[in-house]
């Protein structure tokens, strides 16, 4: 007897629907693409039990005839591609023709369609797998789906489904990504007879913007474009600031298909670099338009992976537009303020009782001057930096005082701009030890007397493997004997650090994940950063207030420190005169 067999139809098809069909949402995705290519400007979702009894989707495309139903339930039957080399020309969502069958396969399927330009249409009804009717029906111009008992033939698929609500959540994000791109085309998605979302047609991006991310958000959003010879990328980019702890508000778009793809995510991230701290993701909508022929769409069953031919070249784009946009879009002092809210009329209550609202009125960019502060102690600021010119000192805003000897506080063209005195000299730092790095200038500081270091075991072994490069970073470790090291050496600006402390941190740094050398580098500069950089607690003298402000401006990202943390944070007039009830 045989131990090869090969296997009947309906498991045949059960298996491949499981690459295609994992939940409720992969069946709503699929059906929206054919709704999509069908050219349909109106697509309605409804869903019942979270897509577990019922997922129907209905379009007013072109409509299928009655052979064209027989057709569309056998695997691989496709209007999208003829040929083999069409693969890597796809201009469409489908184009596998796996799609319908596979649903068919684990489902209750019924299909009522009818082109434009005939009068009546066609029903086809199909169960796990299987053709159980087709005959004459009237119905709209368009098609419909229903697809009922998802998995009612697969129990144990059906059994690792989340509860109605989860899967509703499911497709709910899904439709949400599809219909972003597609904002010619209206939208609607219901639960039962509830109305979940309803997306009228639109001409700009920008109202789907609102449904996805929120209105504070999207109005947040700058956006930016950048053009190649095969690559055209537009962006819409939330500030920094409206980071979350998931990536579940990042979009990316190849052609208006909805990707998940390591490279453009990486790209965003290189973009973003230091606005963002650890564990935090960016809001962020990336429309990438290539030639087809220089994107593979073929790698996944769900499509929604793709390999670029010449994926440096793309990921050099998006990361290199990403940087310019938030580079010329948010900065502390000048610039665009995105997060202004715009002024509101005024308004008079309906009441019974008299409400005071004074006249919006202009404030003066330059105050009237005040008392210096008293100096105690300040750190010596001066002498870590360059004072910067004075006409750049000019041009910046005016230091009202210091916040509980943490906050820099001063008076900007917009309003109240609050200053971590630590966070900015921390950038400032980072940038002036990058730059004596690459031209080979750190300023070392030689110890008359070694100062003594205990490191644990794992702690002595990094420091052994990457002497060297702690030498090129101006700090020189001898290895005394057993986890004992004298340290003889160190960069100037670490002058005043608890060295036990900082060694533990930066040798945790070093060993962290094993990063590449250019990450190794950012993680070694970022730490002595932090520790020669002005602490919370230090007194500062508006001069060197002042001092520190024009060095941050004079940075390449004045508005986080290496770590990601904001520098600065702005409170307009409107906020102020909103919070004191001057106006309404």
């Amino acid at each position: 007897m045989n131990t090869i067999r090969i296997l009947p139809e309906n498991v045949a098809s059960q298996i491949a629907a499981g690459e295609v069909i994992d939940r409720p949402a992969s069946v709503v995705r699929e059906l929206l693409d054919n709704s999509i290519d069908a050219r349909a400007d109106r697509i309605a979702v409804r869903i019942e039990g979270g897509g577990k009894s019922l997922i129907r989707v209905g379009d007013n495309g072109e409509g299928m005839t009655r052979d064209d139903l027989l057709l569309c339930i056998e695997r691989h039957a496709t209007s999208k591609i003829r040929t083999a080399s069409d693969i890597y020309m796809v201009n469409s969502l489908g184009f596998r023709g796996e799609a319908i069958p596979s649903i068919g396969s684990v489902s209750r399927l019924e299909i009522t369609s009818r082109p434009k330009d005939q009068v009546g249409g066609h029903r086809l009804k199909m169960s796990g797998g299987k053709l159980t009717a087709i005959e004459e029906t009237g119905a709209p111009p368009g098609t419909i789906i229903d697809v009922r008992d998802l998995f009612f033939n697969i129990p144990v698929r059906r059994n690792f489904m989340r509860s109605a609500h989860t899967e509703m959540d499911y497709i709910v994000d899904t439709l949400s990504r599809s219909a972003l791109p597609f904002f010619g085309i209206s939208f609607k998605l219901e639960d039962s007879a509830k109305v979940i979302l309803n997306f009228p047609a639109a001409d700009h991006p920008l109202p789907r913007l609102f449904s996805l991310m929120g209105r504070k958000v999207a109005d947040a959003m700058i956006e930016s474009n950048e053009t190649t010879d095969d690559l055209t990328v537009n962006l819409y980019l939330a500030p920094p600031e409206l980071n979350r702890t998931r990536a579940d508000r990042l979009c990316v778009y190849v052609n208006r298909r909805n990707i998940r793809d390591s490279l453009i995510t990486k790209a965003i991230f290189g973009g973003y670099g230091q606005r963002l701290m650890k564990g935090r993701y960016p809001q962020a909508v990336v429309f990438i338009e290539i030639d087809p022929s220089k994107v593979d769409v073929n790698i996944h069953p769900a499509k929604q992976e793709v390999r670029f031919h010449n994926s440096n070249v793309v990921f050099e784009t998006i990361a290199s537009a990403i940087e310019r946009a938030l580079s010329k879009s948010f900065h502390p002092f000048s610039g665009p303020n995105l997060y202004e809210e715009k002024a509101k009329p005024y308004y008079k209550p309906q009441t019974d009782y008299t409400f005071v609202a004074e006249p919006e009125r202009a404030y003066e960019t330059k105050p009237i001057g005040m008392p210096s502060p008293s100096k105690v102690a300040p750190p010596p600021l001066t002498a870590k930096v360059e004072k910067p010119a004075p006409s750049m000192l000019k041009e910046l805003p005016y230091v009202i005082g210091q916040l509980g000897r943490t906050y820099i506080l001063c008076q900007g063209k917009n309003g109240l701009i609050i200053v971590d005195q630590h966070a900015a000299h921390e950038r400032i730092v980072y940038e002036n030890l990058k730059k004596g790095l690459n031209e080979s200038q750190i300023e070392v500081q030689a110890l008359l007397l070694p100062h003594e270091l205990e490191l644990s075991a794992k702690e002595t072994r990094i420091a052994i493997e990457k002497g060297e490069l702690l030498s090129e970073m101006g700090i020189e470790l001898d290895h005394f004997g057993g986890n004992t090291f004298l340290l003889r050496a160190h960069p100037a600006i670490l002058s005043e650090v608890e060295w036990d402390s900082f060694f533990s941190e930066l040798l945790a740094g070093i060993d962290e994940g094993k990063p590449n050398e250019e990450t190794l580098l950012e993680n070694i500069l970022s730490v002595m950063a932090c520790h020669g950089a002005v602490r919370a607690g230090d007194s500062m003298s508006r001069e060197e207030m002042t001092i520190l402000l024009g060095q941050l401006e004079e940075t390449d990202l004045p508005t986080n420190c290496p770590h990601g943390r904001p520098v600065s944070r702005l409170i307009t007039y409107h906020e102020i005169e909103k919070m004191f009830k001057r106006i309404v």
